[in-house]
C-alpha cells in the first residue's frame, strides 16, 4: 500500500498560480500511475491529470489543459500540480491518487480506477 498527502493548497487571486505537492510513503511509488482529482462544493469529484509511472506520459482534463502541469519525481516520492492562470471555477478540494497499473500509460480518467488517495487540500480561487 502506499499512503499520499498532499499540500500546497491555499487562498490565491484569479489569474495566480500555485503548486500542490503529493508526498508518498513507502518504496513503490514507481509502480503506481498518479492522478490528480478535483471536487467543488456540491460537485461529484472529477478527474484533473494523471501521469505515467515513468513521468513520461501525462494527461490533462479539457478544463485544465494548457494551464496546470503534473510531474513527478520518483527519487523524492512525490508527485506535483503546477496550476497557472487560476480561475474561480478551479476552487476545489484536490487529491492526489495512486493507480495500480503494469504498463506504462497515463490514460486512467475515473476516480474509481484509483485504489489509494490522499486527504485532499484546499484551493480557493477569489475574483
Amino acid at each position: 500500500q502506499v499512503q499520499l498527502v498532499e499540500s500546497g493548497g491555499e487562498l490565491v487571486q484569479a489569474g495566480g498560480s500555485l503548486r500542490l505537492s503529493c508526498a508518498a510513503s513507502g518504496r513503490t511509488f514507481s509502480r503506481y500511475a498518479m492522478g490528480w482529482f478535483r471536487q467543488a462544493p456540491g460537485k461529484e469529484r472529477e478527474f484533473v491529470a494523471t501521469i505515467s509511472r515513468s513521468g513520461g506520459s501525462t494527461y490533462y482534463a479539457d478544463s485544465v489543459k494548457g494551464r496546470f502541469t503534473i510531474s513527478r519525481d520518483n527519487a523524492k516520492n512525490t508527485v506535483y500540480l503546477q496550476m497557472n492562470s487560476l480561475k474561480p471555477e478551479d476552487t476545489a478540494v484536490y487529491y492526489c491518487a495512486a493507480d495500480r497499473v503494469y504498463g506504462d500509460s497515463a490514460d486512467h480518467t475515473a476516480a474509481y480506477d484509483y485504489n489509494y488517495w490522499g486527504q485532499g487540500t484546499q484551493v480557493t480561487v477569489s475574483s
